[in-house]
């Protein structure tokens, strides 16, 4: 049967505007009438109605309306937490997701390419391994500096990056950059270390010929597996007369880096920091590699890029060593890493020389934010100021909002020693790995709590917080101040300089051992059980019992058990043989014990002799 079209008369249209909702029909094909998809909708913990309004482009009266209907009065200029905005957008048809305000506008950009401005980009490469095995020589090496001098005990302690220009593999008149991501090797730096896998586009793992794979070594190759970053392997200390390089290939195998000349897929290059030897073929081997990703950016772009170090520089302010993702930053440009925003005021590359613009893969030293940006956040650019103080307001918002409510539900138990410590750093990612590092000691009787951490010298106010507190000050690679000094003498503070991370790490850990309680073992020495009484008054008990097992001592403890469960303890005051008092009794015989007055007990207990033995905690 076949339904004629008609038009309706206005008298019809006001009918039928007048019923109730429930009665509406739709004339439209059955097709046409399955539940439409929910518009999915991005918002931050916390919104105000009116950009809820804006951004899911609805009336704000709509909105207002909503929130009425369920119980909630606001005013277009109020905020909203994530959870009411769910319940008010599921009812108006709107699915609303949860939106990280700056990562969303990081992924935007980056996203943001023209493929006919893409360009090949120098390949990122973090070189990383045990702190023994010479990763700071094979980079001295590389660049022909002399940095491993300068720091302590050959361990790189600040996060750097920087480029050097090598010879192309295909054609030895041109040069290509490689950018060096300059990772520590300790495994304290582990937080340091996952970073530096994620960032790079290439891992050269460094294994030492005299030494093997170790526990650092197997935390590298996890957490560039995790990350999915193919894996160099660069062998060193071949020059030395120990060096197994058959044992450290047959290592390296048991973790699937199986090299080309044994059938597998994994470079592996046989150097020596010391002397040089085919340090040229590392580098390219790194290019080969880097060809066969075929990595690319969009220069055109605005830039987007990631924190790798930053610190305070008297008379620069904040500043920050940003390693370029994609885009160009320029000079001038409007930024915000996280929480923190401003403008490019002076760029410069990793040598120190200014210059007005930085493209994919470059490093560059940035000035101009109004604060400290925190190690690995994202840097995005944007038109103006306002746009990049708005978008750090928001991640402001939003983290704070985290911070709060992780706040209302901790816990404190009394039996839980503390130990409250200040820490002061020379820059920003050396702080975030003693915050990482020390956040991994793990007890159940104990808890670290930082009351203060930051970047630079060791302050008056520093002090008194830490005499208020009883805190321990740790400052690390950074100085203390006169003023400071005073009344860490005067109140006896605890506080402590370091130049190594992971000797700040044991010592902390030390200090904490010291704190925790000894665990408390009762060795049984001894059981029997008990046959007579033959004295019980105020002056003491002696009993008679037999001992079936073990032996007796006196001053020695003993506990008496009654159908299975304890009735007494105390210590065993003396023994007796018949009529002469003894130290000691073996099993198989038959004695007197004295007891301190008011000992219970019942003919046929059984009695056990031990010893308490106390063992210090370790961490």
């Amino acid at each position: 049967m076949a339904f004629k079209k008609r038009k309706f008369s206005k008298k019809e249209i006001k009918a039928a505007a007048k019923l109730p909702a429930f009665v509406e029909r739709d004339t439209t094909d059955i097709a046409d009438a399955t539940p439409k998809a929910k518009k999915k909708v991005l918002l931050s913990e916390i919104v105000s109605v009116k950009d809820f309004a804006e951004i899911s482009g609805l009336p704000v009266t709509e909105i207002i309306g909503q929130l009425i209907k369920n119980g909630v009065l606001a005013n277009i200029n109020e905020n909203i937490d994530f959870e009411t905005a769910q319940i008010v957008g599921d009812d108006l048809g709107l699915e609303i997701l949860p939106k990280d305000a700056q990562a969303e506008e990081f992924s935007e950009k980056a996203q943001v390419t023209d493929s006919k401005s893409l360009e090949t980009r120098p390949p990122v490469v973090s070189i990383m391994g045990h702190v023994d095995h010479g990763k700071t020589s094979l980079l001295d090496k590389i660049r022909e500096t002399h940095v491993a001098a300068g720091e302590s005990g050959g361990i790189t302690q600040h996060i750097s990056a920087y480029n050097i220009e090598v010879s192309d593999p295909e054609d030895k008149k041109k040069t290509r950059a490689i950018t060096f991501i300059d990772t520590p090797g300790h495994s304290a730096f582990s937080a340091m270390r996952s970073h530096g896998a994620t960032i790079a586009d290439i891992v050269v793992l460094i294994v030492a010929a005299d030494d093997g794979v170790m526990p650092q070594t197997k935390e590298v190759i996890e957490s560039a597996k995790a990350q999915n970053v193919p894996i160099i392997v660069a062998i060193n200390k071949v020059d030395l007369p120990d060096s197994d390089i058959m044992k450290i290939r047959q290592q390296l195998s048991e973790y699937q880096l199986i090299g080309e000349d044994w059938g597998g897929k994994t470079i592996i290059v046989e150097v020596s920091a010391k002397t040089g030897k085919n340090i040229d073929q590392l580098l390219e081997m790194i290019l080969l590699q880097a060809d066969s990703m075929d990595l690319k950016a969009d220069p055109e772009v605005p830039a987007t890029g990631i924190v790798i170090e930053s610190h305070y520089h008297k008379g620069a302010g904040a500043l920050a060593i940003i390693l370029i993702e994609n885009g160009t930053l320029k000079l001038g440009d409007a930024m915000a890493i996280g929480p923190v925003y401003g403008k490019v005021r002076i760029l410069q590359d990793w040598t120190g020389e200014n210059i007005v613009l930085a493209g994919p893969s470059m490093p560059v030293r940035v000035a101009g934010l109004k604060s400290l940006p925190n190690f690995a956040e994202r840097l995005v650019t944007f038109e103006s100021e306002k746009e990049a103080k708005n978008a750090a307001k928001r991640f402001l918002e939003r983290n704070t909002t985290r911070r709060y409510i992780a706040k209302s539900v901790s816990k404190t138990d009394s039996d839980i020693v503390e130990l409250n410590l200040i820490i002061k750093s020379d820059v920003a990612g050396s702080l975030e790995a003693i915050k990482k590092s020390l956040g991994e000691i793990s007890n159940p009787g104990l808890k670290i709590k930082i009351v203060s951490d930051g970047v630079g010298a060791i302050s008056e106010s520093d002090a008194a917080m830490a005499n208020a507190t009883k805190a321990v000050i740790l400052a690390f690679r950074v100085s203390i101040s006169l003023p400071a000094k005073k009344i860490i003498d005067k109140e006896k503070i605890n506080a402590v300089e370091y130049q190594v991370i992971y000797e700040l790490v044991d010592d902390v850990k030390k200090i904490l051992e010291e704190m925790l309680p000894p665990i408390v073992t009762e060795i049984e020495t001894g059981s029997g059980e008990i046959l007579a009484e033959f004295r019980n008054d105020k002056k003491g008990v002696v009993v008679g019992f037999r001992s079936n097992d073990g032996e007796f001592k006196t001053g020695e403890m003993l506990k008496i058990i009654s159908a299975g469960e304890e009735i007494w303890r105390g210590k065993i005051e003396s023994l007796r043989r018949e009529k002469d008092q003894v130290s000691s009794i073996s099993a198989g015989s038959e004695a007197g014990v004295g007891l301190a007055a008011g000992a219970k007990y019942t003919i046929g207990d059984k009695v056990v002799a031990f010893r308490i033995e106390e063992t210090k905690q370790t961490l």
